[in-house]
């Protein structure tokens, strides 16, 4: 019987991760207690930086191990006790040309990927269908849709006391401290160009998920990209020191399908606060039933 019993445990337990973990999947990705890796990538581009980060990874760590082997070799092997008198070597052609050449082509395997990896950043696959303005300020963002009738709205970090009314209660889905009054919405697998300035100090618009990291300079317009493929709610912040309230500072990216996306931007140009809540119930409602599903 107890055995019994405990197995119903596990697997009720196994059961709510597995409605928690479908729940937050169908919200896309966001920072997660004791997280060591990278969130999921949501971009071709964050692919590839995962990828050249696991790549490094086939120097880094056996460099490493050499070099701590060496360094133990050295204090056992050269220690006083076993060497009284100390050998009177000064040099030793091969270990130069070893020490020399070795880390040139090590440097030469990891720099043409990466000037590769940049390049590709710089350079988008297809001309953007999407232009957006991000325009930092201590401490919100102002986002510009240039679009043929241009919107124009303020997000800002969402306020616990605010929650109710945004209909933001759900801290699985709008965390503390990341959720938003006003999210950034975008269609998927839509090249969308992100221009980038500020109003007073040097902000940084940064979204993990998607690869993106660009900053945000005063009297300067800085250019980024990203093609969204997976729907969801995504989290980022600010990336650079810019003043006591940096850490209250998110970015939140809402990316929908296309349909969504005309429908919220033709009521978000009357009323974005109807927008959003609109925008919210459809997507809540489909997450429900993906999550019902499996």
């Amino acid at each position: 019987m107890r055995k019994f019993l405990a197995n119903a445990k596990f697997l009720a337990s196994a059961g709510a991760a597995t409605a928690f973990f479908a729940g937050t999947s169908a919200h896309a990705d966001q920072p997660v207690p004791w997280e060591t890796t990278f969130q999921a990538p949501a971009t071709e581009m964050m692919r590839q930086i995962e990828s050249f980060g696991n790549y490094t990874m086939w120097f880094v760590v056996p460099i490493t191990l050499l070099v701590l082997f060496l360094l133990a070799y050295c204090i056992f092997r050269f220690r006083a006790s076993a060497n009284p008198v100390p050998a009177k070597t000064s040099h030793n052609t091969a270990i130069e040309v070893i020490w020399t050449v070795g880390p040139v082509v090590i440097l030469l395997f990891i720099a043409i990927p990466s000037f590769k990896l940049l390049t590709a950043q710089y350079t988008p696959g297809e001309e953007p269908k999407l232009t957006v303005k991000a325009t930092g300020n201590q401490w919100n963002w102002d986002y510009e849709y240039q679009t043929d009738n241009t919107l124009t709205f303020n997000s800002a970090i969402l306020q616990d006391g605010d929650r109710a009314k945004a209909g933001k209660e759900d801290r699985k889905v709008y965390p503390r401290l990341l959720a938003v009054d006003n999210e950034l919405v975008v269609p998927v697998n839509t090249m969308t160009r992100v221009l980038v300035t500020a109003t007073d100090v040097i902000h940084s618009f940064a979204m993990p998920s998607f690869g993106i990291k660009m900053d945000a300079v005063p009297g300067r317009t800085n250019e980024t990209w990203f093609k969204a493929e997976k729907e969801g709610l995504y989290y980022g912040q600010c990336s650079q020191l810019c003043g006591k309230d940096h850490a209250f500072m998110p970015i939140a990216i809402r990316v929908v399908s296309d349909t969504q996306f005309k429908t919220w931007l033709a009521a978000a140009k009357t009323d974005l606060p109807g927008a959003n809540k609109t925008l919210m119930a459809e997507v809540d409602g489909q997450n429900k039933v993906a999550a019902a599903g499996n």
